[in-house]
């Protein structure tokens, strides 16, 4: 009965460890992601203010797909009605 006690909290200490590092994986995987996010937009941020052309291609696109998103919805709503 003692030897089947102890067993298992071993495994429940083995799960809590397991739990923590899981935990500590998904922090650290989110700090690295908006770590890189911050380095791009900076970068971006420069570049677009440097470059008009640049500035001008990436509005045309943000348009381009802010209407292809539009006629998208107006599908799926008309197919809905």
């Amino acid at each position: 009965m003692q030897g089947l006690r102890s067993a298992k909290q071993i495994y429940q200490a083995w799960r809590l460890v397991q739990m923590y590092r899981e935990t500590m994986g998904l922090v650290k995987g989110i700090g690295i992601g908006m770590a890189a996010a911050a380095a791009v937009t900076a970068i971006g941020a420069k570049m677009m203010k440097d470059n008009k052309h640049l500035r001008r291609s990436v509005q045309r696109a943000m348009n381009a797909v802010g209407q292809a998103a539009g006629d998208m919805m107006g599908n799926v709503s008309s197919m809905m009605h």
